[in-house]
């Protein structure tokens, strides 16, 4: 599946473009920090914050709140109003164990890999393609 193309006409209203704004400043970050050869746990941290900027953004373009900002419920409530690539969809939910989200009472920030930090950033690539 394709990823669907969101409209963003005027009658959208505008509580999407603090989000949308915020994920292109950490994107646009994380990709410097490549090119200036930055640790990839920087790289991926940032790109991280991108990725749930732009979850959040698509949700509130769609007048939803998402109950939690962790990946596997961000990926639900985008998923409840639009449709998503499902194998992006599975990369995205599957941030949350790096991040060692599963569990409140044994968390835990796994260390990610510099494939880590490629992978999100590629991710991020897609959602923004979202937007138009």
């Amino acid at each position: 599946m394709e990823a669907q193309m969101v409209d963003i006409g005027e009658d959208d209203g505008s509580d999407y473009l603090e989000p949308l704004s915020h994920a292109t400043q950490y994107h646009r970050r994380a990709e410097q920090f490549v090119s200036e050869g930055r640790r990839h746990s920087l790289i991926f941290n940032l790109a991280s914050v991108a990725l749930e900027c732009y979850l959040v953004a698509l949700c509130k373009l769609h007048g939803i709140e998402p109950l939690n900002h962790n990946f596997i419920c961000l990926m639900n409530s985008v998923e409840s109003v639009m449709d998503f690539p499902k194998g992006l969809s599975k990369d995205i939910q599957s941030l949350d164990i790096i991040f060692g989200i599963c569990s409140l009472d044994d968390y835990f920030h796994g260390t990610p890999e510099p494939k880590d930090a490629e992978r999100v950033l590629s991710m991020c690539t897609e959602v923004k393609k979202m937007f138009g």
